[in-house]
This record gives C-alpha cells, structure tokens and sequence, in this order.
C-alpha cells in the first residue's frame, strides 16, 4: 500500500525564523488532515532552547481535530520526550539518528552508538504503550561536514535500529545532494538485508532532484514517501540545505506512473495557504509543485516533466 507521509508541519516548520501561533498549526495539520495523506508529522518533543518552533507540540496535539484512518506522529529524542509524547496521545514515534558522526554530533551532541545506547529504553515504551516506531537515519547519501556516505555505513545503522526494535526506517537524504544512480546503489544493499514494507525515504530538494530520487526508490518497490507541502524545510544543522520534496509533485509524479494516490491536490494548496502569512518572502516564493517545477506542466524533473521547463 502506497503511504504520503506529510512531514511539513514538523521538518517545514521547524526552521522558519519567524514563530508560528499555534492556532495555525492545529489549523494547518487540520486542513492536512482533510487531504488524503496517511501520517501527519504533527511536531517534536525536543527541547525549545534547540527548536522553539515546536515548542507547543503538546498544545497542537491536545487541539487537533484528528481524522481515523489519519497517522499522527512526532519525533522523540529522549525518555523525557516520550513521556511528554505518550501523554499528548501521539499514535507514533520517531528516533532519529545519522549515519555520519559529525553529524551526529552536530545534530544530537552523540555519537551513533551513543545515540543507539539513548534508543533502548525509549523504545521499549514506546512499544509498551502500544505506538509505532520509526527510526531516521539521516545524512544518509552525503553529509555536510564528511562528503559522501557510504551504503555499508547506512546499511550498518539500519541494522541497528531494526535490532532496538524500530519497525520502519526512514531513509534520509538531509542535504538534498544525492542523485538517482546514489539512490539506487543503496537500496541495491539495503533492501536485501530489510523488506520494502519496512523502509521509507525522505529526500530533500537541494539539487532539484528530489522527485527523481522519489520515483527511483519506487522503482525499487518503495511505497513510503515522506514529503512536505509546498516544498517547505531545512535542516538548522546542516548547512546549505533546502526544503524537502514538495507532496504536490511527489503526488504528481507517482500518478503519471498510473499509482493510485488518495490525494486532493487542491486540499493541499489550502493547506499551504494557511501558513503564506507567516512564512519568509523566499518560502511563498517557492513553485507549489517544488522548488524547481516547470512552469508548463508543473513537474519537476524530466523524467516526468513536459521538457518545456522555463524555471
């Protein structure tokens, strides 16, 4: 079953310079919720001295009008962010980690078998609880401090969230720098050791290859994409990133391979509207397709797109 993991109210918004009411964001996740897409990454239960912007996760929560059938998940970094996760009725919990040690350090002051360590005892209760866990593993093709990453690390990493007891992995190219052939070559070692059904992708759109990367992972039998409506994110730890693929173009792309995607593109752009008001001028500039749509058949990428692009 194919699954659109819309990470823009979490990865979007997590970097915006200019605070967001809460009111808008349980707007926002609630005008998404209406859209057709399986999980909604509501927020983060880290600390606000490192993300203010999310420092009402348990408010959003609390006032979410929540949708059945509809995902609600947040990240986790730490025994303390469970707690506040399982009392705010989260349906699902992130771990993350990376796969290059600089960043990690950057990212969540750790190494990865410190991180690993850290993981234990929050997800035994997250499974006591009776929540689904996922585990990132970020920097997974190239890292801003390291270069290029490579598949046996990732592999490795994998591994060892699968042995912590994560039921899915979200495969992450934080800096938007991978391209198809990268993607391939992992997949071509990770998916002998993990079944397809247990492994998402998140690409960003630094390079304007995120669609492609998308449809590259699908061609692996990939169902699992994570994306961000209107192309908004970044990454305050990794210098020069972008925002995520945008949800619109990943749903537009993955109809022209005749899949069935329950998406309302129109419910989408409502969605995204909510937020014009609030974001920098260059966020409400982006093409609402992506960050590098054709301006003719609003695709991204060649592959798919009409070959007339004049973005």
């Amino acid at each position: 079953m194919l699954k659109i993991v819309e990470v823009g109210p979490r990865d979007g918004l997590q970097n915006e310079p200019a605070v967001i009411p809460p009111a808008v964001k349980i707007d926002f996740v609630n005008a998404l919720s209406l859209s057709g897409v399986n999980e909604i990454e509501v927020s983060a239960f880290v600390s606000p001295r490192w993300v203010p912007q999310l420092a009402d996760a348990e408010e959003v929560f609390r006032k979410i009008a929540r949708r059945e059938g509809v995902v609600y998940s947040a990240l986790v970094p730490n025994e303390k962010g469970l707690a506040r996760a399982v009392s705010a009725k989260v349906d699902k919990v992130s771990l993350f980690t990376a796969a290059s040690e600089s960043f990690n350090q950057k990212n969540i002051n750790t190494s990865i078998a410190g991180a690993i360590q850290r993981f234990l005892p929050v997800a035994k209760g997250a499974h006591d609880a009776g929540m689904t866990l996922r585990g990132y593993v970020s920097t997974a093709f190239w890292c801003p401090f390291e270069g290029r990453i490579a598949p046996a690390a990732v592999i490795e990493v994998v591994e060892r969230l699968i042995d912590v007891g994560v039921d899915e992995v979200s495969i992450s190219d934080t800096i938007g720098k991978a391209s198809p052939d990268e993607v391939g070559m992992l997949l071509d070692g990770l998916l002998s050791r993990i079944s397809t059904d247990r492994v998402a992708v998140h690409f960003h759109d630094t390079y304007g290859r995120g669609v492609e990367n998308v449809l590259t992972s699908w061609s692996y039998g990939i169902r699992i994409f994570d994306a961000s409506v209107g192309g908004l994110g970044g990454c305050p730890y990794a210098p020069g990133a972008t925002g995520n693929v945008a949800t619109e173009a990943v749903v537009k792309a993955l109809k022209s391979k005749e899949e069935t995607v329950g998406v309302d593109l129109e419910q989408l752009a409502n969605a995204r509207r909510l937020l014009d008001p609030f974001l920098s001028e260059e966020r409400r500039a982006l093409p609402r397709g992506g960050s590098l749509a054709c301006a003719t058949c609003e695709f991204s990428h060649q592959d798919v797109c009409c070959g007339q692009r004049s973005v």
